[in-house]
């Protein structure tokens, strides 16, 4: 299912291959490669070979790989990556790494060890991401309308409701919220709602009640969309975070 994240995706392939359909084309990631989507990019995935892949990955967000960026390189502007696929072994081995360290507790390892993959990626694959220009009538109606469902996320209005509200009709609505994000608005709810769930768990919030909180129906309804997206469950994530904070 496609779907954005807010934060970076650096996945690192150690086996197999990943097929991601991302800017516009299918996007292939073997063993040694390194899949790497921008913020609020739609994107999916899926194996590309029958027995699967297997992969690690982390997900910085936009302010830390800005704090990289400016200590680290000349990039000006808003950075990000390129190319959506890159070839480096060496990088694929920093981030698996990371994963270990943190696996371990070891915070300080593994901030130092994400720093240094951070910054290699961004001098081999880095630069200024395009503005995007909100000039359009329909494109103000989508920043309109996301910032409705962003207020009423638990109680969201029908997609009737929504376009009548910002008057205008459900059908243009559709065609201009797809235009700037690159999905329908539902599609565009359920990943705000995972992360704000994120936020919550990561705050101390059970999974349960962050269900509720954002307006899942219940718990499993957040364990399918929040793993898709996140790649582990939230109680799994909620553990990992905690072990993180402990060990920092």
């Amino acid at each position: 299912m496609r779907h954005t994240h807010e934060s970076f995706v650096i996945a690192a392939i150690a086996d197999g291959v990943e097929v991601f359909h991302c800017r516009g084309a299918d996007q292939y990631a073997g063993a040694g490669a390194l899949a790497l989507v921008n913020p609020d990019t739609p994107h999916t995935g899926r194996a590309g070979v029958p027995e699967g892949w297997q992969y690690g990955a982390v997900y910085p967000l936009p302010e830390v790989v800005a704090e990289v960026a400016a200590e680290t390189t000349v990039i000006r502007g808003t950075p990000g990556f390129i190319r959506p696929v890159l070839d480096d072994p060496y990088t694929v081995g920093l981030v698996h790494q990371v994963l270990r360290a943190a696996d371990e507790g070891n915070a300080l390892a593994a901030d130092t060890l994400f720093r240094v993959a951070v910054t290699r990626l961004l001098r081999l694959n880095g630069g200024a991401l395009p503005q995007r220009e909100v000039r359009t009538a329909g494109a103000r109606i989508a920043l309109r309308a996301r910032a409705v469902l962003e207020g009423r996320m638990a109680e969201p209005p029908s997609l009737e409701r929504l376009a009548s509200d910002l008057g205008t009709g459900p059908f243009a609505l559709l065609r201009a919220f797809r235009d700037l994000y690159g999905m329908p608005p539902h599609a565009w709810l359920t990943d705000a709602r995972v992360r704000r769930a994120r936020l919550l768990l990561e705050a101390g919030v059970s999974p349960a009640e962050a269900a509720v909180a954002v307006g899942f129906t219940d718990q499993p309804h957040l364990n399918r969309h929040f793993t898709r997206i996140v790649g582990v469950p939230p109680g799994a994530y909620q553990r990992e975070r905690k072990n993180v904070q402990d060990a920092g």
